[in-house]
């Protein structure tokens, strides 16, 4: 199964945000390459909120480029066999955490939003930090840093603090 078909099928099972989920099949549907960075209309990325919920936080990277507190994701590379995949990848890099494990039930949120390189179509979820989990600093962060859950509003935008809160509800 190729990574377009996988997002499809993650989407089709997600069960939250009606229309904005159609906006993303219909993507897949009409862009056969809406998967990869190169898709100049957008194209579908991963994300990972690093939470560790015994110790009520969640972990935000500084984004370089974009000078913003979110959580770890990014595009999906020729290697991520799913969604899930590239979203656990991205989690990894960018946080240096080793033994991130995915909450189970797939995507937590879909946040669709305009980047410097094109729209980014979102599929976020939520990955949990093993005890005693060692951050560090990937070359796509300027700052990496633990946030109290009540914290989170006062620093990110409300797509993180949405997630966050999703997160939570999950749990």
């Amino acid at each position: 199964m190729s990574l377009h078909d996988d997002a499809v099928l993650v989407l089709k099972g997600y069960g939250d945000q009606e229309e904005l989920r159609q906006v993303y099949l219909d993507h897949l549907d009409t862009h056969p390459d809406g998967v990869w960075k190169a898709c100049g209309d957008g194209h579908i990325t991963a994300s990972a909120l690093v939470i560790d919920p015994e110790r009520g936080r969640v972990l935000l990277t500084l984004h370089r480029k974009l000078r913003m507190w979110l959580q770890m994701g990014g595009h999906c590379e020729p290697s991520d066999a799913t969604l899930a995949d590239a979203a656990l990848r991205e989690g990894t890099e960018e946080s240096g955490v080793a033994g991130l494990t995915l909450l189970p039930g797939g995507p937590v949120r879909l946040d669709r939003h305009h980047t410097p390189c094109a729209w980014h179509l979102d599929v976020q979820y939520a990955a949990l930090a093993p005890a005693g989990a060692v951050e560090a600093i990937s070359d796509e962060s300027l700052d990496l840093r633990w946030f109290a859950y009540d914290e989170v509003a006062g620093v990110a935008d409300a797509s993180v603090v949405r997630l966050v809160e999703a997160t939570r509800a999950r749990l």
